[in-house]
């Protein structure tokens, strides 16, 4: 059975009521980073049966814990995924779907083989863009469908 995966990122201190919707059924709910709040983060745990998350370039003054890095690699439902706030850090190779945020603009790209995905912001995006997450489908080591989900 396929597993649904969220991706948010630069919410900067603000969960806007339409996100926290959004992602309701969600099986894992990947946040690439400027959280900026505690307690956002601790809701955001609270709210889905599994969370992977990284820190973002303002968030070094809150402590969201060890299983908040710079960099999270990990594997779910059989698809590898790195996940870093800037493009930049992400692996090149080892992963089939890399995260980032910090532009505030979606994007879902091929690169050398992987997808990268950038799902914009879900509080403050840029350039006449509404709020943003991304979705994907997986199953069985494959992603099944991504896409860009205005809030």
């Amino acid at each position: 059975m396929a597993k649904r995966i969220d991706i948010v990122s630069d919410t900067h201190g603000y969960l806007d009521p339409r996100l926290l919707a959004a992602i309701d059924g969600c099986d894992l709910l990947i946040h690439a980073g400027d959280i900026t709040s505690e307690s956002d983060y601790a809701e955001l745990e609270a709210s889905v049966p599994a969370i992977r998350a990284v820190q973002g370039n303002n968030d070094g003054w809150y402590n969201y814990g060890p299983g908040v890095p710079r960099l999270n690699e990990f594997e779910f439902e059989g698809v590898r995924f790195a996940v870093a706030h800037f493009r930049e850090s992400l692996p090149r190779e080892g992963v089939d779907v890399g995260v980032c945020g910090h532009t505030h603009r979606a994007v879902i790209d091929r690169v050398d083989g992987r997808m990268v995905v950038n799902p914009g912001s879900a509080s403050l995006p840029r350039g006449g863009a509404k709020p943003s997450i991304a979705r994907l489908f997986v199953e069985d080591g494959a992603v099944l469908s991504a896409e860009i989900i205005k809030l």
